[in-house]
């Protein structure tokens, strides 16, 4: 998992729950890199799960809810860094079409090693956005949080249902969007 995921999590934690926070979830999480992370580097999946759940057990919130809250705050990190991929669309439905068809591509140029989450999106016939999510990684809930912030983002009236495909999260479609 590309750094960049490692250090907007701590940064979040830092900024909502304290220093302190960070420090007692990354001594408790006994980590194989100390906790030590570059945004470029690229690191063990296991790693962000036992932070999570360490932040989890010690703020007392569900982890998916602390997933869907990182999503969200890493979408503002996109926007800051990466402002063209939110311009260059006029609204919600087409920054997620992009996803897949436009973003990931451009991130596979800059880290070739990266292994990103799929998503197929494609509109019903009553004009509902269908977005599945498939990923190893099982971290759907954070792909909630991007697609709430990007609706709220674009101004959108529209609310996102979840449907889990197979129970332990790695393919799920929002829904209803």
């Amino acid at each position: 998992m590309k750094g960049i995921v490692f250090t907007e999590f701590l940064d979040m934690v830092e900024e909502r729950f304290g220093y302190e926070v960070v420090d007692q979830i990354i001594s408790e999480s006994k980590l194989s890199t100390d906790g030590i992370y570059t945004s470029v580097g690229t690191y063990p999946h296991s790693e962000i799960v036992k932070l999570l759940m360490n932040l989890s057990d010690k703020v007392k919130i569900d982890p998916k809810t602390l997933l869907k809250e990182f999503g969200k705050y890493l979408f503002d990190v996109f926007l800051k860094s990466y402002p063209h991929f939110f311009s260059s669309v006029d609204g919600a439905f087409a920054f997620l079409h992009s996803i897949d068809k436009h973003i990931h591509i451009e991130v596979l140029k800059l880290y070739p090693d990266a292994t990103l989450p799929k998503f197929i999106s494609y509109e019903s016939d009553n004009g509902d956005l269908i977005m599945t999510y498939k990923s190893e990684r099982k971290m759907s809930a954070l792909a909630e949080g991007l697609i709430e912030k990007s609706i709220k983002h674009y101004n959108e009236k529209c609310t996102v249902k979840v449907e889990n495909i197979i129970e332990d999260g790695s393919v799920v479609i929002p829904f209803n969007i």
